[in-house]
């Protein structure tokens, strides 16, 4: 009988990526969360090595109650035998962030203005807002000039002009 053979050097075992504990998901129509869980199970990833063959497997394991559910159905309705990760992810924000819910959010990121919120506040409100806009706020400059937007409304509208 021979010794276990270790897995291939660009295999992550299961355990390893365990060890980083991934967050679970539940499926919640929070489409903030859903995006949060995919972006922790990436840096997850990213920190263990894991290949592109094994990130749906991996993930997967960690879709708890309702979200299991319908990844499941999801799974045995998909035609074909290999879902991607790039897959997946499309697959799971149809569900859990659609589209018209993203587009909310980018009208919510582009009237965002300070208003009665403290700078902390508005500062907290951009930066939710601003996980989904991707290259618009990608360069610190522009995200400067969004904040100052924002905050420059607050100013002349509490003055009347600027």
């Amino acid at each position: 009988m021979q010794p276990p053979q270790p897995p291939p050097a660009n295999v992550t075992t299961f355990k390893t990526f365990q060890s980083v504990k991934p967050p679970e998901f539940r499926g919640t129509q929070d489409p903030v969360e859903a995006h949060a869980w995919l972006k922790e199970m990436e840096k997850a990833f990213t920190l263990t090595n894991v290949g592109d063959n094994q990130k749906v497997e991996y993930a997967t394991y960690f879709l708890k109650g309702e979200s299991n559910y319908w990844w499941e159905t999801t799974k045995a309705l998909e035609a074909a035998e290999v879902i991607t990760w790039y897959t997946f992810k499309r697959m799971f924000l149809d569900k859990y962030f659609p589209r018209y819910m993203q587009t909310k959010m980018e009208m919510k990121f582009f009237e965002l203005k300070q208003d009665n919120m403290t700078v902390g506040e508005y500062e907290k409100k951009f930066k939710e807002l601003s996980r989904f806009m991707g290259e618009y706020v990608d360069s610190e400059l522009e995200k400067g000039k969004k904040v100052l937007t924002g905050i420059e409304a607050f100013v002349k509208d509490s003055r009347g002009s600027f």
